[in-house]
């Protein structure tokens, strides 16, 4: 028998869950697909969002031939043969073929490189699946001709009702008595992954005795879950679950449970650069100014691990994560960008104050660009007391040190500097 997720998989747009900023009236992709017109493109969010499901549907509503690539254990020459195959299927003025990659974040260079001829002579048309950043994992000349779409994470609302669509229309489960007493456990459990919650309702209810009906509540989910972990977990999708307890330890500052988790991935077979990216991500989230060097520190095990590989890169992502975990923790530079990002979304495209404009021609020195700007190092200690900000938020505090022995040093500064900041 197949799985529930795979018994569930949507077939139209309509039936499709999620991602309306991308295919919900009048969206940018919805847009692409009705006009039949659709560029190459990448789509990049967590896993079980519905990434290989809407490029099926995009080929099936097509009418497209569709071709699929798992990078996982596809090469470069299944890749050439594949591209092969689509010229093969261009007759007179036939759209393009699509060819799906999963996991395109893990081709390598060559692979990748392999794709570039026929995409952009329009061969096939390439819809990419990854979990991963496509500007860290894409190579520029194969991103400079797609699309990035971002999928999130599906909300609580869209979780239930794949839910109650499964108990309604799945052939199996329809003939079921099933009662949800409550949501909390099953949406907790699938993190926002529409197939891990397929997984999760599946195994619950093949716990359901024949006859009688099955009432779901939090405390039967954890203790299912809880009794059938490795079952529950066998797309290994886990390791996003090991990751966060990895980056937790490290902002915790406890060395012991960091490489614990750090092993935990090495012996699960998790890509060296997985866990190179998030020790810079915490370099800088969670440890900051209050120790500068190790954003240094982490960018070097990040060149480092991708020079020497596994297994001997075990041994610098130690020593990185031991030096992050063992440093003192500041999260204020984390902080202050999302504070002002917060600002500009709320506030908009305020104008650049005309002493702080750039006045390249004599046309903008005519309209004061520039005009008043106070040059810093003309001044005593290279400082001078002047408005930076825009008229409507002068005076808004973004950035505030934190208690520690790097930030003290800032903080003094910005107390002689900045009276009006509030430091």
């Amino acid at each position: 028998m197949r799985p529930l997720a795979e018994r569930m998989r949507p077939k139209s747009l309509e039936e499709y869950t999620g991602q309306a900023h991308l295919v919900g009236e009048n969206a940018v992709l919805r847009r692409a697909i009705e006009s039949g017109n659709i560029p190459s493109f990448i789509l990049w969010g967590p896993p079980g969002v519905g990434k290989t499901t809407l490029a099926k549907i995009i080929a099936n509503q097509l009418k497209r031939p569709f071709h699929s690539l798992s990078a996982i254990n596809s090469g470069v020459k299944d890749v050439r043969d594949t591209i092969q195959k689509a010229k093969s299927q261009r007759f007179f003025d036939q759209p393009n073929p699509i060819l799906f990659i999963d996991e395109i974040h893990r081709f390598s260079k060559s692979q990748q490189d392999s794709l570039l001829g026929a995409v952009e002579e329009g061969v096939i048309t390439l819809i990419g699946a990854t979990t991963e950043n496509p500007s860290f994992e894409v190579i520029p000349a194969l991103l400079s001709r797609c699309q990035v779409y971002v999928l999130q994470h599906l909300s609580a609302d869209e979780l239930k009702s794949l839910v109650d669509k499964a108990l309604k229309e799945d052939e199996y489960l329809n003939k079921k008595e099933i009662k949800i007493e409550s949501y909390d456990a099953l949406l907790r459990f699938s993190g926002g992954d529409g197939r891990k919650l397929y997984n999760v309702l599946e195994l619950v209810t093949n716990f359901q005795k024949e006859g009688e009906t099955l009432t779901i509540t939090d405390g039967w989910v954890e203790e299912i879950i809880q009794q059938n972990i490795a079952h529950y977990d066998k797309g290994g999708e886990h390791h996003y679950d090991i990751a966060s307890a990895f980056i937790k330890s490290i902002r915790g500052s406890d060395p012991n449970a960091a490489l614990y988790w750090l092993a935990r991935m090495i012996e699960g077979g998790e890509d060296a650069k997985f866990i190179a990216r998030r020790i810079v991500i915490s370099a800088s989230e969670d440890i900051g100014l209050a120790n500068p060097n190790a954003l240094l520190m982490a960018m070097t095990a990040f060149q480092a691990v991708q020079a020497v590989g596994f297994p001997e890169a075990r041994i610098i992502l130690g020593q990185a994560v031991v030096y992050l975990a063992t440093s003192p923790k500041s999260n204020s530079a984390y902080m202050g960008i999302n504070y002002a990002q917060a600002l500009v979304r709320k506030t908009g495209d305020l104008p650049v104050p005309l002493h702080l404009r750039n006045a390249p021609t004599q046309l903008m020195k005519d309209l004061k660009y520039g005009e008043k700007y106070k040059y810093a190092h003309d001044f005593p200690g290279n400082f001078v007391d002047q408005e930076f900000l825009p008229e409507e938020v002068k005076g808004t505090k973004l950035f505030e040190p934190q208690n520690n022995r790097s930030e003290a040093g800032i903080k003094e500064r910005l107390k002689q500097w900045w009276k009006k900041y509030g430091y």
